[in-house]
């Protein structure tokens, strides 16, 4: 089954030029480097597909669930506290991963890494009371998703 793309209008027509140019357009967009997200609905059960930044932290991704600094957390976000195995599109590589909440001291540090690479972090940060969350993501191990 196809997933569903976001429903923000600019995030889709990203994601649509991602996959179909297999990454080549879209993989570096606004002087940083951003993967396709699918996740499992947390309600619907069914696939969604989302375009995020990222960052690398040796072997792992790092993302941000800042949703522009808005009060409520992103759905991809919640959907994988509710189901942590995913997949990835990183430029033409397809992959499973597992996702994890960083928290304390690695938290802190992943943050400011991704500050350093998209400064609007640090803005979104100030709009909202929430804590936005950093979470990594782990290539799955083989005959995973």
């Amino acid at each position: 089954m196809n997933p569903t793309d976001s429903p923000i209008d600019w995030v889709a027509k990203h994601v649509k030029e991602y996959i179909e140019t297999d990454g080549r357009n879209g993989h570096r967009r606004w002087g940083v480097t951003t993967l396709l997200l699918i996740t499992r609905g947390r309600r619907s059960g069914l696939p969604r597909r989302t375009a995020l930044i990222y960052g690398t932290d040796g072997e792992r991704l790092v993302v941000v669930g800042s949703n522009g600094g808005a009060d409520a957390h992103p759905a991809w976000y919640l959907n994988l506290l509710a189901e942590p195995s995913a997949h990835v599109q990183v430029g033409a590589e397809r992959f499973a991963v597992t996702a994890a909440e960083a928290d304390g001291e690695e938290r802190e540090r992943l943050w400011e890494m991704m500050a350093g690479l998209w400064a609007d972090y640090e803005r979104y940060r100030t709009k909202t009371s929430r804590v936005i969350p950093v979470v990594v993501l782990e290539r799955a191990g083989p005959g995973a998703g």
